[in-house]
């Protein structure tokens, strides 16, 4: 006889995936400025949304001829060594930015060759590893600062263990979406953003919009690298309580962050 009081058994906890992103930054007239993108709406995470270009840990950022060609600060670990690899790997693909320099030590110029570079790499057809070969180039992962650390929580079913990193953009060189996973893209100041998530004029992910809030309180990109060197990076894992006036998403009040829960809407029946 069936026990009509089994439970069913408890789904299965998705392990993270790495993930990197890079808060690309300029000086603008009105000040400091951020590129994000919009996601597609067939993406099947943050469709949609504006994000920070981005994404998965790839197994071509350990390619040796990679890892030979990253330049990065002394003391810095493996595990942050790739993350910093993959992250310039995918601000590449998705903007266009290449975060590299010659033999001489001068950024990586805009053209052609770099297009090409981009196109072959987003259709599979090169590696970082064959870029970074054909061009004599060395990745500036010395250039990123580490931001934050947000973990996605454990009751999703695609979770990512992502590392956030700010990065001047390099003098010369100019941001486009790659027309593939985002459909558009913007240089805005993050004060702006703010407020086009409040007014509804823009779809911001909590994650996002959190770390936007905090990048809001600097002026400059001098003043932002300063101050992001300053503080301790504290990871992130978000949670979902429960409360009379609806469900939020919330994060530790005292992981250094001003925007720390936000009520999820509800949906539309």
């Amino acid at each position: 006889m069936s026990d009509s009081n089994a439970s069913s058994p408890a789904r299965p906890v998705a392990v993270p995936v790495p993930a990197a992103t890079i808060m690309l930054l300029r000086d603008g007239p009105q000040g400091m400025e951020v590129f994000m993108v919009v996601r597609h709406h067939q993406i099947d995470f943050a469709s949609g949304a504006l994000v920070f270009p981005g994404g998965k840990i790839d197994p071509q950022d350990e390619d040796v001829r990679v890892q030979s060609r990253a330049q990065c600060a002394a003391g810095l670990s493996a595990e942050q060594q790739t993350l910093r690899i993959g992250a310039i790997r995918e601000v590449f693909e998705e903007s266009g930015i290449l975060l590299a320099r010659d033999a001489q030590g001068a950024w990586v110029a805009p053209g052609a060759t770099s297009e090409a570079w981009r196109k072959q790499l987003n259709a599979q057809q090169l590696t970082m590893g064959d870029i970074l070969t054909q061009g004599d180039l060395r990745l500036a992962c010395d250039d990123l600062v580490h931001y934050s650390h947000w973990i996605t929580p454990p009751m999703m079913p695609k979770r990512f263990d992502t590392h956030f990193y700010l990065a001047r953009v390099p003098g010369g060189q100019v941001a486009d979406h790659d027309g593939h996973e985002n459909v558009d893209s913007v240089w805005i100041r993050p004060s702006q953003v703010v407020a086009d998530a409040a007014s509804g004029a823009r779809t911001v992910i909590f994650p996002t919009l959190s770390n936007i809030v905090r990048l809001a309180q600097y002026q400059s990109v001098a003043e932002a690298f300063e101050g992001v060197r300053r503080t301790p990076v504290v990871s992130v894992t978000p949670w979902s309580e429960k409360r009379a006036d609806g469900r939020y998403v919330c994060i530790p009040r005292d992981a250094g962050y001003t925007l720390y829960e936000q009520r999820v809407p509800e949906r539309a029946a």
